[in-house]
């Protein structure tokens, strides 16, 4: 079992998780289909030569992601505020003002828009779940060309300024053969800027985010980890930090013909967070299901919001069928949809004007706000428990 970044020998399995949703994020259209799933097992291991988390039971043969993937968050003006702030940032930052930028692994090409609005940039996306009503809707420009497959050394032919690629690095099964592969697209363009963001391993190890454990996820990224990924790859890393309330991590990079140190960076506050997180888990775990027996038990009426992978992956720790019935999320392609493993059937906020939940589990505390201001409008009275 050699680690994926650095090839090391000693990584050995910390957690495991098993019988999940081999994907959180797709659309499941009847609740029989949902409760079908497909799944798999986590093993988390850790690597303490380089600090890398991956989960060692991974199968990259049972992922396949079709335009029926939808993990976009971008319907959420939280979330549209962090990710134009964040185009911004790295539009003035590197001055990508009337330049060229791929994003890999686009998705619906959200960022890559707003990073060429911003910009005035000419913009290539690559994904081959991007779904072609997008270019019917005008919601693609002719700024953006969209190319449904995954980027590699046979598109080098397209220029870059700038090479995004946000949330797609934590799903490769080889992430160092998937980063010298941009390197040799990217040989024409060496002073080309790279930014990539993956989630934050230590929001799950340090703050206890446990629900962002899925099997679409085979790494775990922390800045110690990726940084030496990068290294070995033959990256020169500018920047590392932490974003979206700890949740994310990103890192800025570009190609260097310079040497890089073998030395990998280590951390003894990985290891520590590592070694505590079997116990820290089943406390957490323990807690949660004694609320939801106390949901049952007073016949409280509750949903859970979020119906992404913290949601489909709370539900299915639990195996819940009728403590939780629905579940709520504001974007309207999941709405009337099932949740993969468990079945609850995904509603539109608007539907807990008649409902009127007694309880609402929250998935993500940062959108609390967003939250507190609907169930207001709707002059509904209820407990949020932020999980």
């Amino acid at each position: 079992m050699k680690c994926p970044v650095c090839e090391s020998d000693s990584p050995s399995v910390f957690f495991e998780m098993d019988d999940v949703p081999l994907f959180c994020n797709i659309l499941c259209s009847t609740k029989d289909y949902a409760l079908a799933v497909q799944k798999g097992d986590i093993k988390l291991a850790f690597c303490g030569d380089c600090m890398h988390v991956y989960n060692s039971d991974f199968k990259p043969e049972l992922l396949d992601y079709t335009p029926e993937y939808e993990n976009s968050l971008h319907f959420s003006n939280k979330f549209q505020d962090y990710a134009s702030s964040l185009a911004n940032t790295i539009v003035e930052k590197y001055n990508i003002q009337n330049k060229s930028v791929i994003d890999v692994g686009c998705g619906q090409g959200d960022f890559l828009k707003m990073v060429c609005d911003v910009g005035n940039n000419k913009g290539f996306g690559f994904d081959p779940s991007f779904r072609d009503e997008k270019r019917q809707d005008g919601s693609i420009s002719a700024d953006l060309e969209i190319i449904k497959d995954y980027y590699s050394p046979k598109y080098s032919n397209y220029s870059a300024d700038l090479l995004c690629c946000r949330h797609v690095l934590e799903h490769i099964f080889e992430p160092g053969q998937f980063m010298q592969s941009i390197r040799t697209a990217l040989q024409n363009r060496k002073d080309a800027v790279l930014f990539f963001e993956v989630p934050n391993v230590l929001y799950t190890l340090r703050d206890m985010g446990i629900w962002d454990l899925i099997y679409e996820h085979y790494s775990y990224f922390n800045s110690f980890s990726i940084t030496n990924l990068f290294k070995c790859s033959g990256f020169e890393v500018l920047d590392t930090y932490e974003t979206f309330a700890g949740q994310f991590l990103c890192i800025e990079a570009r190609l260097t013909d310079n040497s890089q140190s073998s030395e990998l960076m280590i951390s003894e506050d990985i290891s520590n967070y590592v070694s505590l997180f079997q116990k820290q888990y089943a406390e957490k775990k323990d807690s949660f299901a004694k609320q939801l027996s106390e949901i049952k038990e007073n016949n409280l009426k509750a949903v859970l919001w979020g119906a992404g992978s913290k949601g489909v992956t709370f539900l299915n720790t639990f195996k819940i069928k009728d403590e939780i019935q629905y579940i709520v999320d504001i974007n309207p392609r999941k709405q009337g949809m099932f949740v993969a493993g468990t079945g609850q059937k995904i509603i539109s906020p608007d539907f807990l004007r008649e409902f009127k939940p007694d309880v609402i589990f929250i998935m993500n505390a940062i959108y609390r706000n967003e939250i507190q201001k609907m169930m207001d409008e709707f002059q509904i009275d209820v407990k949020f428990l932020t999980v």
